[in-house]
Order: C-alpha cells, then sequence, then structure tokens
C-alpha cells in the first residue's frame, strides 16, 4: 500500500478546485474506492499515483488506473482492448481501441461482480506477462504539432486517450491544434480539449 493513495482517498486526486473539500469527486465514491483497491491489492501489483489516481503497475508496465468521475468510479485497464470481452467492461469511447472500463455507481455491482473483477485484472497481468502489445496508431500521414509532443509526454494517459481516437478525429484535433502561429494558443487549445479526448469524443462532439 501507497501513503500516497491513502492521501488521495483522504483529500481528494487535486486536479480541480474541490480538492481537499467534500466536493472532491473522489468523497462522492469512498466504499467503492476503498474496496475495489483492497481487490486490486491482492495481485501484488505496485501501487502508485499517476496523473492525480491510483495506478496499478507491474515491471514499470501501467496495468490499471482507479479513477473517481461525477457520475461513477470505475477501473481502467490500459490493454482493455486485448481482453476478452464481457458484459461488464466498457470502452472509454465509442471508438477507443485502447482502454476498456468497468464502472460502478455503488456498492452493488462490486458485490455482485467480485470474481468476475478478479478475474479480469488477473487477465490483465497476464497479457502483460505474455509481453501483448497493443496495435500502434499509424501517424506517418499526420504531422502533430510540437506542443502536442510536450503534452503527451507530461500525460501519458491523455497520450493513449488520444491515439484511441479514430484517425479521422485524430486528424481533426490536430488540425485544431495546429492552426494558431502562437505556441501558447496552441497549448491553451490542446488543454480545453483534454477532457472531450478523455472521453473518446472528436472535436465539437
Amino acid at each position: 500500500m501507497n501513503n500516497k493513495v491513502d492521501l488521495f482517498l483522504l483529500d481528494g486526486c487535486g486536479r480541480c478546485k474541490y480538492y481537499q473539500t467534500p466536493q472532491c469527486k473522489v468523497h462522492k465514491w469512498p466504499e467503492e474506492l476503498i474496496t475495489l483497491r483492497g481487490l486490486i491489492l491482492e495481485y501484488g501489483l505496485k501501487e502508485e499515483i499517476k496523473w492525480g489516481f491510483p495506478c496499478y503497475t507491474l515491471n514499470g508496465k501501467n496495468i490499471l488506473i482507479l479513477a473517481p468521475f461525477k457520475d461513477n468510479c470505475a477501473l481502467s485497464f490500459f490493454k482493455g482492448a486485448l481482453l476478452k470481452e464481457n458484459p461488464i467492461l466498457e470502452k472509454s469511447g465509442e471508438n477507443s481501441n485502447t482502454f476498456r472500463l468497468i464502472r460502478f455507481q455503488g456498492m452493488d455491482k462490486i458485490n455482485k461482480e467480485k470474481e468476475t473483477i478478479r478475474h479480469i485484472i488477473q487477465e490483465a497481468i497476464d497479457i502483460e506477462e505474455s509481453g501483448k502489445k497493443l496495435p500502434k496508431t499509424d501517424y506517418s500521414s499526420i504531422e502533430i504539432p510540437e506542443e502536442l509532443e510536450v503534452a503527451f509526454e507530461d500525460d501519458h494517459l491523455f497520450k493513449a486517450a488520444f491515439k484511441s481516437l479514430t484517425p479521422g478525429r485524430q486528424r481533426g484535433y490536430i488540425l485544431h491544434f495546429s492552426q494558431p502561429k502562437q505556441t501558447q494558443t496552441r497549448t491553451n487549445r490542446i488543454e480545453k480539449s483534454k477532457t472531450a479526448i478523455m472521453n473518446g469524443k472528436g472535436l465539437n462532439e
């Protein structure tokens, strides 16, 4: 167990103005997050904080992340597209080809699906140990602006979400980011688009 995750559960993720307040999304799902954390820790994964959320790794490779949202909390699997199809697994976005999520809106689903959740966590670990790779997005025909490359380096979860978009959505964003001449304006556009990208949405959707 990592004491930084203890602080996350106590204070929040620190990603918005509601940090250390009752309005923080972490405090909407205290029992759910604590129970899910306990399930994950059964597997001996390293517990870290990445992108503000508890992240669980194996030999330095990301396996899954535990995240609270406004309407649910979720387990998000980095190589979810390689998992066997399961009714409780969802795509992170309509066209996602990377992440898969299990969303929870209360303890009922956790209690009902505990063994299934355990099975999926073990499967995700097995996939990482097997060395299987996700298919790479072909960027050969797309010139990525430097500011977007910097954003990818700063936030690998954002990079993975962007890569999971369809090529058409990627191109739409890249054209949008590339239009301004000023670096700061480009960076601002990227920051404003992050939420939509993380939700698997295209520009203006």
